[in-house]
């Protein structure tokens, strides 16, 4: 069963997960059954797209169905009715693609709120609205050199970009970095269309290494 977390802890989990997936599809039922695939394979914070075919539907089913451990939040949220609506299925966090009302609306609930932002002023405005971190989107309009450019005037901004990233961009962009990245396509593939749930584990063993190689790193130098 997903639970509730404060932004703190949701940020404290984040950078120690480092991977939020993002599941978008048409068909419900294969989407629940490649984000259990994925929680059972060591992802443990997932948000489901809005764009998504019963959004709402899966968000309630995941949060009923999630272990302890992991966190089910709701993407594309644009309104402040999206966050009502969200939270009311049982999501534990909001994503933004933009900075938006949702930012403002999910920090006055106590909810962590993950806002989208490309420039500069869109970074420093999502702050300012109570983001909990930046999603850093599309990720793929700069890659990990503009978002190392970025960090130079804004070392302190919790920065997870988002768009295209694969294993190995991954490891590109924590390097720059990201205290976490987001991932759609790259991991998924097929799977929440209905395809190979093995090849899913295999995309997610490749990333969690990553991730574990960061983590490790990160100790290391603690």
């Amino acid at each position: 069963m997903s639970v509730s977390w404060t932004p703190d802890d949701f940020l404290a989990g984040l950078q120690r997960e480092r991977l939020l997936a993002i599941i978008r599809a048409t068909d419900p039922d294969a989407a629940i059954a490649a984000s259990l695939a994925l929680f059972a394979s060591g992802i443990r914070f997932l948000e489901v797209s809005l764009v998504t075919t019963d959004a709402l539907g899966i968000i309630a089913e995941l949060a009923r169905l999630a272990p302890s451990d992991c966190l089910v939040g709701a993407g594309t949220v644009l309104t402040t009715d999206d966050v009502h609506r969200s939270a009311a299925a049982g999501a534990s966090f909001m994503v933004t693609p933009a900075v938006t009302e949702a930012i403002a609306e999910s920090a006055r609930l106590g909810l962590p709120v993950c806002a989208g932002a490309l420039t500069p002023t869109e970074v420093v405005a999502a702050g300012r609205a109570g983001a909990t971190v930046v999603k850093l989107f599309p990720g793929s309009f700069g890659g990990p050199a503009y978002l190392k450019a970025l960090r130079d005037p804004l070392p302190d901004v919790p920065f997870v970009p988002v768009g295209g990233v694969d294993a190995a961009l991954a490891a590109e962009y924590f390097a720059a970095g990201a205290l976490a990245v987001g991932i759609g396509g790259p991991l998924l593939g097929d799977a929440a269309r209905g395809g190979d749930l093995d090849a899913l584990r295999g995309r997610a063993a490749a990333f969690l290494a990553v991730r574990d190689d960061v983590n490790r790193l990160a100790a290391a130098r603690a």
